[in-house]
């Protein structure tokens, strides 16, 4: 009984791995398992709904380690557009050590399972809202009214995510580079 949560964590944990490099769809429950080194009984005992279920969960863990990174960033940097260039370099290194193989496991679930799985659209929506409040956060803190600090920061995750996959696909930092350029002039304007 005492590797119970173990398993819990590790099917999470695989899932969220092989979701960034795969996809949804391109991963089976097999592969998950298998990853996990959880037993087969362990996947539906924890998540009794299947894959979906086990998504959402991953979808949450994912969010909660990149909003994270963006406080520790929003505490490090009281510049916004530091806080955005550096979190941008971060995931451009990150981009780089995978070959760009790997993606961000929200973005590359979210593209195949929305707006079919509710439960994926509601986990998503508050997984951006609580990212886009961070960085909100730091443009009011930097004198930006709290208006035109939401729509900036609702941007810049729009932003951020499409150079994202413009990365993977150009095999190429310049587009996370880019975007850290012209956000900074969009912060300052």
């Amino acid at each position: 009984m005492a590797n119970t949560p173990l398993h819990r964590q590790n099917l999470i944990e695989s899932a969220v791995t092989l979701f960034r490099t795969q996809g949804f769809a391109g991963t089976g429950l097999s592969e998950i398992l298998k990853k996990s080194g959880a037993p087969k009984g362990s996947l539906y005992h924890y998540f009794p709904k299947g894959k979906e279920e086990l998504a959402a969960e991953a979808l949450k863990v994912a969010g909660r380690v990149v909003e994270k990174t963006l406080l520790e960033l929003a505490t490090k940097h009281k510049q916004p557009e530091k806080l955005v260039k550096t979190y941008c370099q971060m995931l451009g290194q990150w981009m780089e050590a995978s070959n760009f193989r790997s993606g961000c496991p929200i973005t590359t679930t979210v593209l195949e399972t929305v707006p079919q799985s509710e439960t994926i659209s509601k986990v998503s929506l508050a997984i951006f809202d609580s990212w886009k409040a961070v960085i909100a956060n730091a443009l009011i803190e930097s004198g930006m009214t709290k208006a035109e600090a939401k729509k900036k920061a609702d941007f810049t995750i729009t932003a951020i995510g499409g150079a994202l996959i413009q990365s993977r696909v150009q095999q190429s930092t310049l587009p996370l580079d880019n975007t850290a350029s012209q956000l900074k002039l969009l912060f300052t304007s």
